[in-house]
């Protein structure tokens, strides 16, 4: 196995690290979260606080792996174009890092106001319960800011992949496509709430590029450009 193979391996592995993110983000929200009603969101974070804090633990772990997925694609990468490759770490690291680090936040608040401490006694139960779908609404809304660098950090990617010549450019291609629905599915969250889910479901299939360049990166690994034989 070459060097350049093996660190696109090793840069596939590291995103499938990633896939620790559905639990909060998908799984999660479907189990527990009943955004029309405070008190049943409230009973059933309760009686799986386990659950619930698995998902603020893979939060975490999700922010962390990102900046290792980051510099190892950099070091895959750094050859082809490193301008490019230093755009695709603050992006798709330094930035997207710290927004899942600190929505967490959100998710801590939650869990403190559902199991109701002393020094929350002040407030009633039914308004611990609202503050606490407060809470998750705006990790919601953290999400959608987050969503921005998922999407961007995907743009130099897809151009380091397209000029690579280890990788196919379809892939790159891809990862465009899958910038675009990420920025889109933002924009929209925060403009037509309404429209979202929609545009989510219509446009889903695009968002699969980071899955295929993940299991490219895996089985395939990276192809030693050929080189042209100098000219006599």
């Amino acid at each position: 196995m070459t060097s350049l193979s093996r660190n696109a391996r090793i840069a596939g592995l590291l995103y499938l690290t990633l896939m620790t993110a559905p639990l909060r983000l998908i799984y999660i929200p479907s189990k527990l979260i009943v955004m029309s009603d405070a008190a049943a969101t409230a009973a059933n974070i309760r009686a799986h606080e386990t659950l619930f804090r698995l998902g603020i633990l893979s939060d975490v772990f999700t922010a962390t792996m990102a900046i290792f997925l980051t510099l190892a694609l950099y070091r895959l990468f750094q050859d082809v174009d490193r301008a490019l490759a230093v755009i695709m770490v603050i992006l798709g690291g330094l930035m997207v890092t710290p927004i899942y680090f600190l929505n967490t936040l959100n998710d801590a608040a939650t869990l403190m106001l559902v199991r109701g401490p002393e020094f929350l006694s002040a407030f009633t139960g039914p308004q611990r319960e609202a503050l606490a779908l407060l809470f998750l609404r705006l990790h919601n809304h953290g999400v959608a800011v987050n969503e921005v660098f998922w999407g961007l950090w995907l743009v130099p990617f897809g151009m380091l992949v397209y000029k690579s010549r280890f990788l196919p450019r379809v892939l790159g291609v891809w990862l465009f496509l899958n910038a675009a629905v990420y920025v889109a599915h933002s924009v929209t969250v925060v403009m037509w709430p309404q429209y979202a889910a929609q545009l989510w479901n219509t446009l889903m299939p695009l968002t699969l590029g980071e899955l295929a360049i993940m299991l490219w990166l895996i089985v395939a690994g990276a192809k030693e450009p050929k080189t042209v034989p100098a000219v006599a």
